[in-house]
């Protein structure tokens, strides 16, 4: 039997929408520590409840160009599993930063046929794609290009390929059988109307229910 997909819940900022993800089965957590994000999480501020959530889940610290002694920092803290750099990071500052022997996500704003050639170039097998939404890093609700998704997909077989860009309930399923990804992301697609803050529980359960029920085949 082939795994199923899994699945990313991000831009988390209220612990009971972190609750109801878990309680969902999601199986990763994303919090925006990038000041520009309308998800913005404070990393300064009391975040205590990040340390009480359940082990089994991965806490994804999201960040964007941030200085390396910075990053350094959030990924010794242990409100955090996982950084993901969704920024400019070049392939030298992930080589760099991956001399900490800790996991990371590096997030490319999938374009063109260039960007699939040099997706495995960032000292990381986990890469999330995302649509290219001009100066925006991430969480524009921008549907991703699938065809150049799936054939990034295709060309690197050992890269653990997260796809993120626009997928919401009622795509997800499509989006998953044309790439066959080793997981999916999503932030605004589960969110309140109106209110990018805070997540609905009704259409993350639609969203974990329509991405495993395509799961099947997935590698």
């Amino acid at each position: 039997m082939s795994p199923r997909v899994r699945v990313k819940i991000c831009g988390l900022t209220h612990r009971a929408d972190a609750d109801a993800a878990i309680a969902l089965g999601a199986d990763a957590l994303g919090f925006n520590l990038f000041p520009g994000s309308k998800r913005y999480l404070d990393p300064a501020a009391d975040n205590t409840w990040l340390r009480t959530l359940p082990p089994f889940v991965t806490r994804v610290a999201v960040v964007v160009n941030l200085p390396l002694d910075e990053a350094r920092a959030v990924a010794s803290r242990q409100d955090f599993d996982v950084v993901q750099f969704h920024g400019d990071e070049d392939a030298a500052y992930c080589a760099e930063f991956a001399r900490l022997g800790r996991p990371f996500i590096k997030a490319l704003r999938l374009r063109n046929a260039a960007d699939v050639a040099s997706a495995d170039r960032f000292s990381t097998p986990h890469v999330l794609l995302d649509a290219h939404a001009g100066a925006a890093y991430g969480g524009t609700g921008r549907l991703i290009d699938l065809p150049l998704a799936a054939e990034c997909v295709r060309r690197h077989p050992s890269l653990h390929i997260i796809l993120a860009g626009g997928l919401q309930p009622e795509n997800v399923r499509a989006a998953v059988e044309a790439v066959r990804p080793f997981a999916v992301d999503v932030a605004s697609g589960v969110e309140v109307p109106g209110d990018p803050r805070r997540k609905c529980p009704e259409r993350m359960a639609c969203f974990l229910a329509e991405a495993r029920g395509a799961s099947s085949g997935v590698s």
